[in-house]
């Protein structure tokens, strides 16, 4: 055994602060037990030359580590066993300092013995520990109490899904900043709290994987290791490993299922022991023996002997790369925490107090919101037919009008949520694919305080998942490409939302390679998708990556990937009522914008008539309305009827052939026709007449009318009479 001298009166000084930790112990307390694991596994860190020594540390700390895992307090034969390794200790340290060239000494037999030990019988040992290596006992199915703890369940999971949130939000601007301090004892008290509740609830697996996390945590607020993007990574495994576990509490409390799946967490608590040890070797030697066989179980790591044992060692520096270990990957996590948890929502103000809503209790009041708003509508018809025999009647609808539209608003608000935890994800989705890709990237966020209806948000995790991927993987260069193109070694990606015009913007913008029409042009023509002859627009051409089948097989072009995945976006987003818009320039860059309403509860739409029937178009896709000259109206063989606009031609469609029904105007330029955008075309709709602009409850038209082509649902007009409301590209396509 050799020690420094630096190393030596380190370790001295750590057993005088075990002594009075042990000093203060009692049995049946559990004051000074987790300070005494975490001075043991720094002493462990220190004794990787003093075999013995080390063997001695790590016995007990799998002791106290059996009694923290069991949330139970010293016992008299604990605190015996603490004193005699304190003990033996300071002998191994004395002899080691007084070691003379005879040889070493070695510690008595049965002090590491007693060390090596089985527990005690008289503690309880309701679940064993994780093994420090490889070859350990496989995982256990996570023990869920739905009895007399059914309500602390509740509490502890809407209280663990803020913390895991904050917890990734933090991680994130860690890896930023490392040495931001506020964000490190933010991560801190999150694991901290939930180690704590859910060894309160005998939640076995979480409590253990958050108490290693949190002495990992601890290490690095008091620095005695370093922040490194390897220790980030393991973190944000566990933090998923917990989220996964705090899903299945989820099922539990919602349907009374218990858990089937395991989640593993061994592995991923072995991990994090040899990050918080710095023990790099271990993991570089595991690394090679799974490339040279790997069928083979991986073998213990050995101790890291110290290259200098006559240095002091510095604060142990966390490997570059993580450890390589069998964790659960992140579609394992993923799949089994893909549901939101319990339906509960935190209803946040500004530096306010929050309280916890189930969406149910939501929904049921914008229902009963939405019957109030067309009772007002009816009630306004009634005052204007009797406004002249009973004026006061106007005045107190009015009021009553009022009133209406603000309870409105206030309950559309309470379904607005921020869009902050989707822009988290596709920020912790792009560190992932930039590690994978093998480049650099900033990713960046604006206007993650943007609120939108509680429905949109959850559909729009799906569009934003392909949107970034897309980006990352095939829209930014490699940093060779980049550098040799004169660009920074790092590219950009900006996610932002903002409001524009009555709606919500979601802009993705990179500054990668861009879109090439022409590459993208001749790719639809190869497979068909377009005619050999057509000369469509530049945004025309772009639309075409939207398209179902559109193949991005040939991975060397510029376009590369763009196509993947994209109609699915576009399908996502119209289902919302939403659009689109795409720009970019070769070389430089590419823009995408999803415009999206603001809510799926209520429409601004525009009242037409056709016959002694009404209709309702969503203002957002009307760009404006005209009676036409004779003059601009013409057929054409095999298109139909076309609408000269400012020498534009525009297909025209009579919207009572689309839906069979007698119409007053019987010649176009005897109705009026509606200009109507929609899925990146403009065509003109004939009605008979305008009626009106304002806005209507969506009301769904039942399983008997669902999937009726070219209609989005209903609404209730104020005389009590039901309008369809029109959904502009599904009637495109079906007229």
């Amino acid at each position: 055994m050799t020690l420094s001298s630096d190393q030596s009166a380190k370790i001295e000084e750590i057993l005088n602060r075990l002594v009075g930790e042990i000093v203060l112990a009692a049995p049946g307390r559990d004051d000074g037990l987790i300070p005494s694991y975490s001075l043991l596994g720094e002493l462990s860190g220190l004794c990787e030359c003093a075999h013995e020594m080390k063997v001695l540390v790590e016995g007990m700390r799998a002791k106290l580590e059996r009694n923290l895992d069991a949330a139970l307090p010293f016992d008299a034969g604990l605190l015996g066993d603490m004193r005699a390794m304190i003990e033996t200790l300071q002998d191994l340290l004395v002899a080691i300092r007084e070691e003379s060239a005879s040889g070493p000494h070695t510690a008595p037999r049965d002090a590491v013995a007693g060390a090596e030990g089985a527990q005690p019988a008289s503690r309880a040992q309701p679940q064993q520990a994780a093994p420090e290596h490889p070859g350990m006992e496989p995982d256990e199915m996570l023990k869920i109490d739905l009895g007399e703890s059914r309500e602390l369940l509740g509490e502890f999971h809407g209280e663990a899904l803020e913390h895991l949130q904050q917890i990734e939000a933090a991680l994130l601007a860690l890896e930023r900043s490392p040495d931001d301090q506020e964000a490190l004892n933010s991560i801190f008290r999150s694991f901290h709290t939930i180690k704590g509740n859910a060894g309160f609830l005998c939640l076995g697996q979480m409590h253990r994987l958050a108490h290693e996390v949190e002495s990992l945590l601890d290490l690095a607020r008091n620095h005695k290791i370093r922040i490194t993007s390897a220790i980030i990574t393991e973190i944000l495994r566990s933090r998923d490993a917990l989220q996964a576990l705090n899903h299945q509490v989820t099922v539990a409390l919602e349907s009374g299922k218990l858990p089937d799946k395991v989640i593993p967490v061994n592995q991923l608590i072995v991990a994090v022991r040899r990050l918080a040890t710095g023990d790099s070797v271990g993991a570089e030697k595991q690394e090679i023996s799974k490339k040279e066989n790997p069928s083979r179980p991986s073998e213990p790591a050995a101790p890291a002997a110290a290259d200098q044992p006559d240095e002091k060692p510095a604060v142990p520096e966390a490997p570059d790369e993580a450890p390589v270990t069998k964790l659960p990957t992140q579609a394992q996590l993923a799949e089994a925490a893909s549901q939101p948890g319990l339906d509960l929502v935190a209803a946040k103000t500004g530096g306010g107090q929050t309280v916890r809503v189930n969406t149910e209790k939501l929904d049921a009041l914008m229902d009963v919101v939405g019957e109030l708003v067309i009772v007002q509508s009816q009630l306004n018809e009634t005052a204007r037919a009797f406004g002249n025999v009973a004026p006061p009647l106007g005045a107190n609808v009015g009021q009553l009008s009022r009133i209406t539209k603000e309870l409105q608003h206030t309950a559309m608000s309470l379904r607005m949520v921020p869009i902050k935890p989707i822009f988290q994800k596709m920020e912790r989705l792009a560190r992932d694919l930039a590690r994978s890709c093998g480049k650099k990237a900033v990713f960046t966020t604006a206007g993650d305080e943007t609120e939108l209806d509680r429905t949109m948000v959850e559909e729009l995790a799906d569009p934003l998942v392909h949107m970034v991927r897309n980006a990352m993987d095939h829209g930014l260069e490699p940093p060779k490409d980049r550098i040799a193109l004169g660009k920074p070694e790092a590219g950009s990606i900006l996610l932002r939302a903002f409001h524009q015009g009555g709606q919500i913007v979601i802009e993705l913008k990179d500054d990668g390679r861009g879109l090439d029409p022409e590459k993208i042009l001749a790719k639809a023509q190869r497979q068909g998708l377009v005619p050999a002859d057509a000369k469509p627009s530049r945004e025309e051409i772009f639309s075409y990556i939207f398209m179902p089948g559109f193949s991005t097989a040939d991975k060397v072009t510029a376009v590369s990937g763009r196509g993947v995945g994209m109609d699915v976006v576009k399908r996502n987003v119209e289902k919302l009522r939403g659009k689109i818009e795409i720009s970019s320039e070769l070389g430089k860059g590419a823009t995408f914008d999803v415009k999206l309403p603001l809510t799926m509860a209520i429409i601004d739409g525009l009242i037409v008539k056709v016959g002694e029937d009404r209709f309702i178009l969503p203002s957002t896709s009307v760009q404006r309305a005209l009676r036409p000259a004779r003059e601009n109206i013409a057929t054409i063989q095999g298109c139909g009827e076309v609408l000269d606009l400012h020498g534009r031609i525009l297909p025209l469609h009579r919207l009572d052939r689309c839906f069979g029904i007698p119409s007053r105007a019987k010649n176009p330029w005897e109705g009026i026709v509606v200009i109507v955008e929609a899925s990146d075309k403009i065509f003109a709709l004939l009605v008979d007449e305008m009626v009106s602009k304002q806005e209507v409850v969506i009301k769904n038209l039942g399983s008997y009318l669902k999937g009726l082509p070219g209609v989005a649902g209903g609404a209730i007009l104020g005389d009590g009479n039901i309008a369809l409301i029109l959904d502009p590209g599904a009637l495109l396509q079906a007229a």
